[in-house]
């Protein structure tokens, strides 16, 4: 997951194994040029690593873009002022683990620990392990929920001296609301090791249904983690269509070193079309510490946003980081972004570039650095961009069968839905960021 230190800044994670492409030429009239067959300019695939003329010293910088399909790994930046020249550039890329070793007991001990505490005859069997990172929004058929029947309540103890429960209930409110939960569990005999796991379905009388997961557990080592899944089915207040939403949060903390992890993901999808999907990531390993936001908008008749902020920074004070931005309707629009870097004394580097896309073949770039560099150029250019998600509404349709599957309370007759059609606004930790840092 990150690297640890040296004198020269921060090496590759142990055991990782690098791979190196070098992208040739990199500078086409001072503008870096990435090759790919599509010319699919979106920063949807892994971390990365851009050796660049920013600094002095090798600073690694964490990073990553998010993807739609909920797949991202995380890979070891870094900058080397030394090593490069202007027409030379490498991309440097690092297997992605939870914390500093591949070897780490965060991922080795929860094992063990299901192993010896998960019941072996009528105890709950738990599928509860620490939730990986970057992995996105997991399909209802990857959780495997299976509801009990009402007014469950049981309890046992194993031959390790382990012990188990599981109960599972029904909670009924005003509007037809209704609530069918699970909760199992289980604790080693001196409770250094625990799991627990619940899971529910919640629907009323608007046709509002929601499934959900809640996970958690600690090992002997002190590594704890905990997550959590929703799927909900509603129907929008203003335009009355069906929506459906999922979203995942994850996290997990050593309990060996200052390191730890938090991801929040969400996905809104509407029968017309209309797609949001978007992540917020953090991360620390000691000294180093990441950030990640990404986001995709699409707006059901071909207009499309996209955009990436992510930095990180050590305990000395250097920061870093990179973001972007996309907009396209019917093969016009913009592409812009900056890559920066701040040394511990307050030292500014930055590149900032452009394009304007104007759907006949040309393309006009233009970008500048701190540096002196700058182009202004326009170039006979095909334009790439996906104009709808690659996994939309009748996708999520198709996998959402438990959460469809949901029976509502019967309303009585004459009695009908409490609807609130109040003003809402989107949060402000899912709008765009601003490209200005």
């Amino acid at each position: 997951m990150a690297a640890s230190a040296s004198s020269r800044g921060f090496t590759a994670p142990v055991g990782a194994k690098l791979r190196r492409v070098d992208i040739s030429p990199p500078f086409v009239n001072g503008f870096v040029e990435f090759r790919r067959k599509k010319r699919k300019l979106i920063g949807t695939g892994g971390f990365f690593s851009i050796k660049c003329c920013c600094s002095d010293s090798v600073m690694p910088i964490r990073g990553g873009s998010g993807s739609g399909n909920g797949v991202d790994k995380g890979d070891d930046l870094r900058f080397d002022s030394k090593k490069i020249s202007s027409n030379y550039m490498k991309i440097q890329a690092s297997s992605a683990m939870p914390f500093a070793s591949p070897q780490s007991r965060f991922v080795s001990k929860p094992e063990k620990f299901f192993s010896r505490c998960t019941p072996r005859n009528s105890g709950p069997k738990s599928r509860d392990s620490p939730p990986k990172r970057d992995t996105g929004i997991a399909n209802e058929k990857d959780w495997g929920i299976s509801m009990l029947n009402d007014n469950v309540n049981e309890t046992g103890i194993n031959e390790d001296g382990s012990t188990w429960y599981r109960e599972s209930g029904e909670d009924l409110g005003d509007n037809g609301y209704r609530c069918r939960w699970t909760r199992m569990g289980g604790h080693s005999s001196d409770s250094t090791l625990e799991w627990k796991e619940t899971w529910w379905e919640k629907s009323d009388w608007t046709g509002y249904k929601e499934l959900g997961v809640e996970k958690s557990g600690k090992n002997v080592e002190g590594d704890a983690w905990w997550e959590t899944w929703r799927e909900v089915l509603h129907q929008d207040e203003w335009s009355n269509l069906a929506r459906i939403e999922r979203s995942a949060q994850k996290q997990a903390k050593s309990g060996t070193e200052n390191a730890g992890w938090y991801e929040n993901w969400w996905e809104k999808y509407d029968a017309k079309g209309w797609t949001e999907k978007g992540a917020h990531k953090y991360g620390r390993l000691n000294e180093q510490s990441w950030w990640e936001k990404w986001g995709e908008h699409y707006d059901g008749r071909g207009s499309v946003l996209k955009w990436t902020d992510k930095w990180a920074e050590t305990e000395l004070g250097t920061k870093w980081g990179d973001k972007w931005e996309e907009k396209f309707f019917a093969g016009i629009g913009s592409r812009q972004g900056e890559t920066w870097h701040v040394s511990p004394a307050g030292d500014r580097w930055s590149r900032t570039w452009g394009e304007e896309h104007f759907g006949n073949g040309k393309v006009h770039k233009y970008g500048k650095s701190t540096t002196g560099e700058s182009w202004d150029i326009v170039v006979d250019e095909g334009t790439y961009y996906e104009a709808e998600p690659h996994y939309g509404w009748a996708d999520v349709v198709g996998n959402s069968t438990q959460l469809l599957s949901i029976q509502p309370r019967e309303r009585p007759p004459g009695v009908f839905p409490n609807m609130d059609f109040g003003p809402s606004l989107p949060p402000e930790d899912e709008l765009p960021p601003s490209l200005s840092q």
